[in-house]
């Protein structure tokens, strides 16, 4: 087992996580996109909503096109370039999973390579997608000020590094934990270091409320198929990958059993 191991499928089955996800975001998440942006056109032109912090929203110049830039029409966005995006993460996300479970195999306990790789996953879906998520969900088209676009990527990629950081930390401090005290006070203790700092964080990073007049459960059914397309990407990187690192490890022990056996000979 090696990390070029790892490395290849995790490669090949981010590639067909991506396709899931994009069939999910395809079927429950580009009609709710539709129906913003119908919304959106539907503004009178020139009209502008005020969000609730104070910031107004031109819906006139959201509309125009900038000068020299070519417009990828909707039904290349819905198809073929929400397939490539979600391709292209699923193969990125799972390499990168891959690698990480192979840097972790005889570092998390006594966990197996299967057991270690289920907990990179379930650990990278909590602290890449979900935390972040909670405290600043995705948005769809005419939603959000123009003005403050900048600060709210800002703070949303600085949530995700520092909760990625602090999962590693957390992790580590969990097992140091259970090579002391046990399994259980390990979990717990670097379960309850990694919620006690986050919930901090969220407390002190800026609140984004800039939906103003734009129908809340069309809001809620756009950010439920977000989220539901993110847990389908993690969900099939991680059941997958786990599977195939669970029977490469049986066949490589198997491999060895049989070495050993023909030397004992």
């Amino acid at each position: 087992m090696t990390a070029r191991s790892f490395l290849v499928r995790g490669l090949v089955v981010g590639l067909l996580a991506g396709l899931a996800s994009f069939l999910v975001a395809y079927t429950v998440g580009e009609p709710q996109v539709d129906v913003a942006i119908s919304l959106e056109e539907s503004a009178p032109a020139g009209a502008t909503t005020e969000a609730d912090d104070g910031h107004t929203h031109s819906h006139a110049d959201d509309g125009d096109a900038e000068e020299g830039v070519t417009e990828v029409g909707r039904g290349t966005q819905r198809t073929w370039g929400l397939l490539t995006g979600t391709l292209a993460v699923g193969v990125a996300l799972g390499g990168i999973v891959g690698l990480v479970a192979a840097a972790t195999v005889g570092r998390l306990g006594r966990l197996t390579p299967r057991q270690s790789t289920a907990t990179v996953s379930a650990i990278g879906f909590t602290s890449f997608a979900l935390v972040p998520f909670l405290k600043y969900p995705a948005t769809p088209p005419a939603v959000g000020s123009g003005d403050t676009i900048g600060d709210r990527t800002a703070w949303y990629f600085g949530l995700v590094l520092l909760s990625v950081v602090v999962a590693v930390l957390a992790t580590l401090v969990a097992v140091r934990l259970a090579e002391t005290y046990g399994a259980f006070t390990g979990v717990v203790g670097g379960a309850g270091l990694y919620v006690a700092a986050m919930a901090l964080t969220a407390l002190l990073l800026p609140t984004v409320n800039e939906v103003g007049a734009f129908p809340a459960d069309t809001l809620w059914y756009f950010r439920l198929s977000s989220l539901l397309t993110l847990a389908t990407l993690w969900t099939a990187i991680g059941v997958g990958l786990t599977g195939v690192v669970g029977r490469l490890h049986e066949r490589s022990v198997a491999a060895q059993s049989r070495r050993e056996l023909a030397a004992s000979l």
